[in-house]
């Protein structure tokens, strides 16, 4: 079953632009098909981020899960992706 991937962000935030291009990225290294990841308008979908506990941008929630209220280095962000893939035996340094 795929990882469902939420990045929570704001219009004009660089920092939401940078944790996305990061997802996109990592999504393709560890397979597209076993990521599947949205961008989610904190202005369009308000109720849903409050629901998760998302207090800024960017915050990333996976599986459901708010993990990140931060930009993550690559380095987490890969490493959570990988043990919710079950592939923590292949993955970076945490």
């Amino acid at each position: 079953m795929p990882v469902q991937v939420e990045v929570f962000a704001s219009p004009g935030c660089s920092k939401c632009g940078h944790a996305k291009e990061v997802l996109r990225k990592l999504a393709e290294e560890l397979g597209g098909e076993r990521i599947h990841w949205r961008e989610v308008n904190i202005l369009e979908e308000m109720d849903h981020a409050v629901k998760l506990g998302v207090m800024s941008t960017p915050a990333i929630a996976i599986d459901g899960d708010l993990v990140f209220t931060g930009l993550p280095s690559k380095g987490k962000l890969e490493a959570a992706l990988r043990e919710r893939l079950g592939d923590e035996a292949q993955g970076a340094p945490a």
